[in-house]
């Protein structure tokens, strides 16, 4: 590969990335909440769990960082009840709940409380998605003034008496999700509808809540907004999902394979700047709504049994291997993501730990983390800061026309810069020129890699991919990195 020139331009601002880019999602599917998060009050792991929560995976969380976390699903939150995950946990009622085909038995003992104490471990920011499908606005309605409310009301009292003096002050709502298939199968216009109605109400309740109404494709999302009409005052983020499902297998991928999965991720920033299109286009530009992808990542075809090539293992855990190729999509999912800061208010990548994309693993009382939870923590400078444009001033291309070297940057207001750099090439390695950055005295970098992009960590391997120091070197006016194949660095100037 011959050398790639990337000028950064530290004078032209794209706009603030939002620590809510950088989200999570926890849902009751899986071991993702139970068996994974949440051990509860078992004896026997006594000196592994903090407060209920996995000890270990609450520590690695905690360093990721973790901005905002989404809970209680996905289409889980369509069968979910507060009511029954408050109280006295010995008296919770074990539900009967389903998720993706699955069925979920749920004894409620991470709740409410439970829920909003790992968010303030966490240092997160609480996304509660409410029950459209066989709830009610009252419901709802109830679940907002119980969380939110300092009025002397009942639901107050009942909060304070289970040990929550002060509100916990949520602001992000979702009002259902995935309405077009688990959520009810409705079509746009009827669950417009009823998006009308539960937001009017909860409104009354919390004038103050953010809204988040439940999108789909291009087709969907431009009737809701249509139907809606003068009331789309009512929504403040749009809802899109999307997985990236035609990568072939989750490890022993071919080179076609690897090339795929990345180009997919590739096409969630498309798929962002076409749901913006359409919300400037039903807003007239007087309202802003932002764009809420708050499901994202990849779904390996050994974890689910539609789509294409699905292979589900047996019986279906919705557990994936976790590979650098992984990771590098994340990345390049990540750079769209900066680019889009305008308009994309909240990203949640699914999920947090054990299922899909996951950046955390456990086995019982044991945990290690994968190659995406090491590129998160890559891109940590990035939360916060302004976005900069970055340009491929020359570079070799990819076989479908992309650079093979691509970057995303961005300055904190102490006038630091990071450069985040992938080299996407699966085996040649590249040499990287970074122009634009020539007042910094110098900088430090970080690496991610790997001999194979299929590498990954595990139980008995949790350091095989991990980041390693990466030396950068100036040459006049520029800076220069070598890039090894299938790799993702960050450089701090």
């Amino acid at each position: 590969m011959t050398g790639t020139t990337l000028r950064i331009n530290t004078e032209s601002s794209i706009g603030k990335i939002s620590p809510r880019i950088y989200g999570h999602f926890a849902e009751h599917l899986g071991r993702c909440c139970y068996d994974g998060l949440w051990l509860g009050n078992n004896p026997q792991a006594a000196e592994f769990v903090r407060e209920g929560f996995h000890k270990e995976v609450l520590t690695a969380l905690q360093a990721l960082p973790v901005p905002l976390l989404r809970w209680p699903g996905g289409c889980y939150a369509e069968h979910y009840h507060w009511r029954d995950g408050i109280g006295p946990t010995g008296e919770r009622p074990r539900r009967l709940g389903m998720s993706c085909g699955l069925q979920v038995v749920d004894d409620n003992s991470l709740g409410t409380h439970e829920f909003m104490r790992l968010c303030e471990l966490l240092g997160a920011e609480p996304y509660l998605a409410g029950n459209l499908g066989n709830g009610s606005p009252q419901e709802l309605c109830d679940w907002i003034e119980y969380c939110n409310s300092t009025t002397p009301t009942t639901l107050v009292q009942e909060r304070q008496a289970n040990g929550a003096s002060k509100p916990f002050g949520v602001k992000l709502w979702g009002i259902g999700n995935e309405n077009w298939g688990c959520g009810g199968n409705f079509d746009s216009v009827t669950y417009a509808h009823e998006y009308r109605r539960f937001a009017t109400m909860i409104r009354h309740t919390d004038p103050m809540a953010e809204l988040v109404a439940c999108g789909y494709d291009d087709s969907w999302n431009r009737e809701l907004l249509q139907t809606l009409g003068n009331k789309i005052d009512l929504v403040d983020h749009l809802s899109i999902h999307q997985y990236w499902i035609k990568g072939g297998p989750e490890t022993g991928f071919n080179e076609d394979e690897y090339y795929t999965l990345l180009a997919e991720a590739a096409t969630t920033e498309d798929f962002i700047q076409r749901t913006a299109q359409i919300i400037e286009e039903a807003t007239g530009g007087k309202q802003r709504i932002g764009v809420a992808l708050d499901e994202w990542g990849v779904w390996h075809p050994e974890a689910r049994n539609w789509g294409d090539k699905s292979n589900p293992r047996t019986p279906t855990t919705y557990e994936q291997a976790g590979t650098l190729r992984d990771a590098i999509a994340a990345a390049i999912a990540l750079e769209g993501f900066h680019r889009q800061c305008r308009v994309l208010s909240l990203a949640n990548l699914a999920q947090v730990v054990n299922v899909l994309h996951a950046p955390v693993m456990t086995q019982g009382v044991r945990m290690w983390v994968t190659p995406t939870y090491h590129v998160l923590r890559l891109h940590a400078s990035h939360i916060g800061a302004t976005a900069l444009e970055v340009e491929v001033v020359q570079g070799d291309n990819l076989a479908d026309g992309n650079s093979a070297i691509s970057a995303t940057a961005s300055r904190r207001e102490n006038g630091s810069v990071a450069v985040t750099v992938i080299n996407k090439h699966l085996s040649q390695v590249g040499s990287v020129r970074l122009t634009g950055l020539e007042d910094f005295a110098g900088g430090q970098g970080q690496i991610l890699t790997a001999e194979r992009p299929d590498a990954q960590n595990s139980l008995d391997e949790p350091e095989r991919v991990q980041p390693a120091a990466l030396e950068i070197h100036r040459d006049g006016n520029s800076w220069l990195v070598e890039m090894p194949p299938h790799a993702v660095a960050t450089l701090v100037f």
